[in-house]
């Protein structure tokens, strides 16, 4: 029985090594020099209310343990957001809306998510994005998007524990279904991208996935109200429900 409970503990470190390498080579990135100009640029020019502040300025890596059975895929880094503190979703108008509906459903450790090291941690999430730099506009070209693609296949190998995806807005849906298809992944109805949508989809040999969709929590949605809080918590309080029950409907 002992030897037997010891089992899991080297394949967990395993794990944990993996994605330390995966998050290396992320933030080493220099697979579009154009992206990194551009960062870097930002990152020295800084936002007047942001001029006192050191900008990370480098590719972004994911937050989250490998052992996470929620996956939330969004879009990129903004450019005075991530591509400032360093961390997804942090210190920017995103942030505000994402990070309460995460701590609300029980995937976050606080509401706010304002700057690395300021207590939020996922619980049970992993989170990851098309693009790990910040694109101009907030629109990554096609070959930006097809160069960055590595990073998200090197995670999929790792996260073997995830049960559901939470797509936030079509460039995230688009990028996560791709790479799902390459792994043998059809649904058994067509996903269309838009907010609530469900989707099951199958693989040969490998668990079942639920892949859920909403419109990204961006100002422009936010601030016009295409998307409120409440829809945005419903989604993740229906995220929680099913990695819970990790049923298919």
């Amino acid at each position: 029985m002992q030897g037997a409970a010891a089992v899991p503990k080297p394949r967990k470190r395993a794990q944990r090594a993996s994605l330390v390498a995966v998050r290396r080579d992320i933030v080493t990135c220099k697979r579009c020099p154009e992206l990194r100009a551009y960062c870097s640029r930002i990152a020295a020019q800084r936002k007047r209310e942001f001029s006192s502040e050191r900008y990370w300025g480098k590719p972004v890596p994911s937050i989250g343990d490998a052992s996470a059975r929620l996956l939330v895929m969004g879009l990129a880094p903004a450019a005075h957001g991530g591509n400032r503190t360093g961390r997804m979703f942090t210190g920017d108008g995103s942030a505000l809306f994402l990070a309460r509906a995460l701590y609300r459903a029980g995937f976050a450790t606080q509401p706010t998510s304002i700057r690395r090291h300021d207590g939020f941690e996922l619980v049970d999430a992993f989170m990851t994005a098309a693009l790990r730099c910040a694109p101009p506009g907030n629109r990554p070209t096609p070959e930006q998007l097809r160069k960055c693609a590595v990073h998200l296949r090197a995670e999929l190998d790792i996260l073997n524990s995830v049960k559901v995806i939470v797509a936030l807005g079509k460039i995230a849906f688009d990028n996560i279904y791709a790479r799902l298809r390459e792994r043998g992944y059809i649904a058994r109805q067509p996903p269309a991208c838009g907010h609530g949508g469900e989707f099951a989809l199958q693989a040969p040999g490998q668990p079942d996935l639920i892949l859920m969709t909403s419109y990204h929590p961006s100002r422009q949605n936010t601030n016009t109200g295409k998307l409120t809080q409440a829809m945005l918590d419903d989604v993740f309080a229906r995220a929680k429900a099913r990695v819970t029950s990790a049923r298919i409907r």
